[in-house]
């Protein structure tokens, strides 16, 4: 499946942010387990988020060091 670029570009910053929206609900929800459910899910969103982020700054710089020492 093909995604537009500005929303494949987004993607990251769309789970660092619902990750803090989830830490910051802990505080709020005080039913049953959902304070340590949204605790963890947020960890989680939180991580791959910047995971993501590291991964694709990682790959563009090693592309672009490829490409300058090919030529």
């Amino acid at each position: 499946m093909w995604l537009p670029r500005y929303i494949y570009e987004s993607i990251p910053f769309y789970y660092v942010v619902i990750g803090a929206s989830l830490i910051a609900a802990m505080f709020y929800v005080d039913i049953w387990y959902w304070p340590e459910i949204c605790a963890g899910a947020g960890v989680a969103f939180l991580v791959l988020g910047l995971v993501l982020l590291l991964r694709r700054k990682g790959y563009r710089a090693s592309r672009s060091r490829l490409d300058f020492d090919r030529t």
